[in-house]
């Protein structure tokens, strides 16, 4: 590229409004916790290894066919309230810390040795649920 010599018209996005492909015959649900898989395509959030957690789905949405299909929209930089675990919970003392991908509604204090991936950081707990970001 040269040197610019007049104004540009650059084109911007929405920082918390990301558009992510959705993985191969795979349904994603408005409200519930989005994650991309290893090979960067949309997923549910799940007891799994891998996921990246990215915030929370905007829209539901079924890929019946390939990997990136099609895109969903995903809300991020926002604290989101999901399900705390039942069994194992996060409680005051997660504070701050990361939580991990327990469902595609709930987080819980650890990794479960080894078998869950993480979420984000919390920054609340309550009788509703644990807030996420």
């Amino acid at each position: 590229m040269t040197l610019a010599t007049s104004d540009r018209n650059t084109p911007r996005r929405e920082k918390g409004l990301l558009f992510v492909p959705v993985a191969a015959a795979t349904l994603v649900r408005n409200g519930l916790i989005a994650c991309v898989n290893a090979d960067g395509y949309a997923v549910e959030g799940s007891t799994a290894t891998g996921l990246i957690y990215l915030g929370r789905f905007e829209e539901t949405l079924h890929n019946e066919g390939t990997d990136g299909e099609i895109s969903v929209r995903i809300r991020t930089d926002h604290a989101f309230q999901f399900e705390n675990s039942s069994a194992d919970p996060v409680t005051q003392a997660n504070f701050g810390d990361v939580c991990f991908i327990e469902d595609n509604q709930t987080v819980a204090a650890t990794d479960g040795t080894g078998t869950r991936s993480k979420a984000g950081r919390v920054v609340g707990i309550d009788e509703n649920g644990v807030w996420v970001e």
